[in-house]
């Protein structure tokens, strides 16, 4: 497992770490990976196709709205790469 070092933490924050830590019945450092880890891995991963529906919904977007892409869209077949 990789190790890592933290410098120039200030005081008031390590003090809060460490009473956090044993609030939760943990070590400091134990407290201080799991936080790292909520951080960076929560538990709901926001998927890009949800994120982008909700968007629509919050905004009121019908599909009435989304059918004017299929008028203005080319349709006209993509041509193939040639390496030539």
């Amino acid at each position: 497992m990789a190790m890592l070092t933290v410098r120039n933490l200030p005081d008031d924050v390590h003090r809060a770490l460490r009473v956090q830590a044993a609030q939760h019945g943990h070590s400091t450092e134990a407290e201080v990976r799991e936080i790292l880890t909520m951080a960076v891995k929560p538990d709901v991963r926001v998927r890009v196709g949800d994120a982008l529906s909700a968007l629509g919904r919050r905004i009121g977007m019908t599909n009435e709205d989304l059918e004017v892409f299929d008028q203005v869209k080319d349709k006209t077949p993509a041509e193939p790469l040639r390496f030539e």
